[in-house]
C-alpha cells in the first residue's frame, strides 16, 4: 500500500508494521489531523532491554512527525502480570517496587521523546490511575459482558498455556480485559486513537478496539510491529551473556557500544533502518559492501544506536575503547576492570570475578576450549596463574577484553 500520511509512510519505509486494523482509515486520519497514540510498558523490573527498543522508536518517529505519544506505565496491569509470550506467571510485586521500577524506567523516555504540555509533547499516564479504582461488580457488568469466554480459549496466549497445561490463573486471564479497558480510558481522557503494540499485542489490541467501539462507539486504530530476531534466529535484546539493557547501571556503555559493533552482517541494514535516523539513501550504501568493509557500518550503527540510548559522549567513548582494544592493541578506558589481588590469581578465578563466565565450570570449559586469553596469548591451563603487581588484558573469544588492573 501507498500512503499518504508522513507518519505511516516512515514506519513503513523504516520496517516498523507488521499488522494494520484500518490502514487505510488510520492514514486518512494521520494526514489530516495530529493523532494521539500510545504503547504500553508494564513495570515488573526497574529497566528495559533492547528488545523493547522498537517500540520506544516508534514513538520516536511518531512524534517526529507531528504527532502525540502516550507512555502508559502499568502501574495496575503489573500486578496482574501479561500472559503473553509466557510460560508461567509473573512474580507478585508491592507497590513500592512497581513505582520504583517505574520511575526508573520512565528515564529510558525522557531521552527518546520530549516531555511537556505542547501539542504533540509526549506524556506518561499510569493505568493504576483507574484501574486500582474500579469496582468489581460494575466493571463485570459495564466491560466484561462484552467479552466472550470462548474467543478468549482461542487465544495464542491462553492458548499454549492450556495446550501445555500449564497453570493459567484467573488473575491473568484478566489481563487482556484490563488493556482493553485502557484504550477506552486513554481515549475518553486524551482523546487517543491509536495503539501500538508487538505482534504477540494483537489480541489485547483488537480487543481494546472492540471494546471501545461498544461501549462509546469510539473509531480506535491499531499496529503492531514485527517481532525482531537477529538472523541466527535469536530473540532480540536476549543474548548468551544476558538481556542488552537500555540503562548503563545495568549494562556498561560500552558493552551496549559493542552489542550493535557485533551484529550480524545480515542484520546491519534493517537494524539502521529500526535503530537509527541515518537517511534511507545512506543507509543502503552502508549496507552495500561485504566481508570486511561491512565493518564500517557496522561502528556507524554502534555509534548511532549508543548516541541514541546513551548520549554522543558515551558513543565517542565507547568507539575509542574499541579502537585502542582491537586496532592498537592496548586497554582502552572503558572496558570492563577486575582488581588483581597483589598475590595474583589463577585464569578462572579471573573469568569469573571479572563477568567473562557465569561459574568456575563455565570458566574452565572456556580455558579448555582455547577462547581465554592473557595479553593476546592463549591460556589452555586452567591452572595458569596470573601474577599480581602489573596491569594484564584479559580476553574472552575474540570479542570481550578486559582488563585486570593491581588493587
Amino acid at each position: 500500500m501507498t500512503y499518504n500520511s508522513t507518519l505511516l509512510r516512515l514506519l513503513d519505509e523504516r520496517g516498523h508494521i507488521y499488522q494494520q486494523t484500518d490502514a487505510e482509515g488510520l492514514d486518512a486520519l494521520a494526514n489530516r489531523e495530529s493523532v494521539t497514540a500510545y504503547i504500553g510498558f508494564d513495570c515488573t523490573g526497574p529497566c528495559l532491554h533492547v528488545g523493547s527498543l522498537v517500540q520506544i522508536m516508534t514513538l520516536r518517529r511518531l512524534q517526529q512527525t507531528g504527532h502525540k505519544p502516550i507512555v502508559i506505565m502499568g502501574g495496575g496491569t503489573t500486578k496482574i502480570g501479561d500472559p503473553s509470550d509466557k510460560t508461567e506467571a509473573r512474580p507478585m510485586l508491592d507497590d513500592a517496587t512497581i513505582e520504583a521500577n517505574k520511575l526508573s524506567i520512565l528515564r529510558i523516555f525522557e531521552r527518546f521523546l520530549t516531555f511537556g504540555d505542547g501539542p504533540t509533547d509526549a506524556i506518561m499516564v499510569d493505568n493504576a490511575d483507574w484501574l486500582d479504582k474500579l469496582m468489581y461488580i460494575p466493571f463485570l457488568r459495564d466491560v466484561g459482558r462484552h467479552f466472550s469466554i470462548n474467543r478468549m480459549l482461542t487465544l495464542e496466549a491462553v492458548k499454549q498455556r492450556l495446550d501445555r497445561e500449564q497453570s493459567l490463573s484467573f488473575l491473568e486471564f484478566n489481563y487482556m480485559i484490563l488493556q482493553a479497558y485502557d484504550f477506552v480510558e486513554l481515549n475518553r481522557r486524551h482523546g487517543c486513537r491509536l495503539q501500538f503494540g508487538g505482534s504477540e499485542q494483537w489480541s489485547n489490541i483488537i480487543a481494546g478496539i472492540d471494546v471501545a467501539r461498544r461501549m462509546d462507539g469510539a473509531e480506535l486504530f491499531g499496529v503492531t510491529s514485527p517481532l525482531v530476531t537477529t538472523a541466527d534466529g535469536a530473540k532480540m535484546g536476549k543474548t548468551v551473556n544476558g538481556a542488552v539493557w537500555l540503562h548503563e547501571e545495568f549494562l556498561p556503555d560500552y558493552d551496549y557500544w559493542q552489542f550493535w559493533r557485533n551484529a550480524d552482517d545480515r542484520d546491519v541494514g534493517r537494524f539502521l533502518r529500526l535503530f537509527t535516523e541515518l537517511p534511507l539513501d545512506e543507509i543502503s550504501q552502508l549496507e552495500a559492501p561485504e566481508g570486511s568493509e561491512i565493518n564500517r557500518a557496522k561502528i556507524v550503527l554502534a555509534n548511532e544506536a549508543t548516541r541514541l540510548a546513551r548520549g554522543i559522549e558515551a558513543a565517542k567513548a565507547a568507539e575509542a575503547t574499541a579502537s585502542a582494544t582491537f586496532a592498537g592493541g592496548g586497554v582502552g578506558q572503558d572496558l570492563p576492570v577486575f582488581d588483581l589481588p597483589a598475590d595474583g590469581i589463577t585464569i578462572v578465578d579471573a573469568l569469573v570475578g571479572i563477568g567473562f563466565a557465569a561459574s568456575r565450570g563455565e570458566a574452565k570449559r572456556l580455558v579448555s576450549g582455547g577462547g581465554a586469553r592473557v595479553d593476546g596469548a592463549v591460556v589452555a591451563d586452567e591452572g595458569y596463574h596470573i601474577p599480581g603487581g602489573s596491569e594484564a588484558r584479559i580476553s574472552s573469544g575474540k570479542k570481550k577484553h578486559g582488563v585486570l588492573r593491581p588493587a
